[in-house]
């Protein structure tokens, strides 16, 4: 009798193990949240100019689409072209000039099909608001001690900027005068401190100090027009999103944005 009673004990002791082992197993896989996918990366190697209107850019694409992450690599395109030759990763390349874009693609590092302009800009003289000097023209940076300008050799600005001062014949009187800044923003903090009396720079990055003014816009035809030109890299790990993500900087939602940091928007291809 008490043999059959310790059988019976046993069993319900199984039962009771086995239905709590059932809920431990279940119970916390029911309430288990679903796993959410990781946001695809798309590495943008873009001129530092453009700064402030792709950040702008960027929240509103994240926004709406939730399944990607922008990650900008911002920077003189010269340099950004060095990088970009060394095998940095990027899914598209927006360059302050041409020339970055065809010799990256005469490497065969780009897909020229894929070629779009997103924006044109201004080249502009500027000078500290509160000089006092009679600068009225290019012509006259022969009469300043110093002047910013950029590397020509990697910031576009710069090579738009010698351009001109080569095209109206002053170049060789006032290059020994020029002070050459790594990119197009330090042009900006090297006039606002009064570390050189005037600069050449992009208009739209000029437009964001209230401590310089614009005192001669270069005028068409002075130089090589000043483009923002984008493509998709060659080697992306995610052309599909880089596709959908250039489409988007040429569409009507980037078009307003990059016309409220004052440059013109043509977003076609090459």
């Amino acid at each position: 009798m008490r043999r059959n009673a310790a059988v019976h004990l046993l069993f319900g002791l199984v039962a009771v193990l086995a239905v709590a082992g059932t809920i431990w197993a279940v119970e916390p896989v029911a309430h288990r949240p679903a796993k959410v996918a990781e946001p695809v990366e798309i590495n943008v190697s873009a001129a530092l100019g453009l700064k402030d209107a792709l950040r702008e850019i960027q929240t509103e694409y994240e926004a709406a689409n939730a399944n990607v992450k922008l990650v900008f690599n911002l920077g003189p395109s010269g340099v950004l072209q060095k990088q970009l030759e060394q095998g940095v990763p990027a899914d598209l390349f927006i360059s302050a000039s041409m020339k970055q874009i065809n010799e990256l693609q005469s490497k065969n590092l780009v897909v020229p099909s894929t070629r779009r302009i997103l924006v044109n800009d201004k080249l502009v003289l500027i000078v500290p608001r509160n000089s006092q000097l009679v600068i009225e023209s290019f012509e006259d940076l022969k009469t300043v001690t110093r002047f910013g300008m950029g590397e020509p050799a990697t910031v576009p600005a710069g090579q738009y900027a010698m351009e001109l001062l080569k095209g109206i014949d002053v170049w060789e009187a006032v290059k020994d005068k020029a002070v050459q800044a790594k990119d197009v923003r330090t042009i900006i903090s090297y006039v606002e401190t009064g570390n050189v009396d005037a600069g050449i720079a992009f208009s739209t990055v000029a437009a964001l100090s209230d401590k310089v003014k614009v005192v001669v816009v270069a005028p068409d035809g002075s130089h090589t027009p000043v483009m923002f030109p984008a493509v998709a890299m060659a080697n992306s790990k995610h052309p599909k999103e880089a596709a959908a993500f250039l489409d988007y900087l040429c569409g009507p939602q980037s078009a307003a944005i990059f016309q409220k940091y004052g440059f013109s928007f043509v977003g076609s291809g090459q």
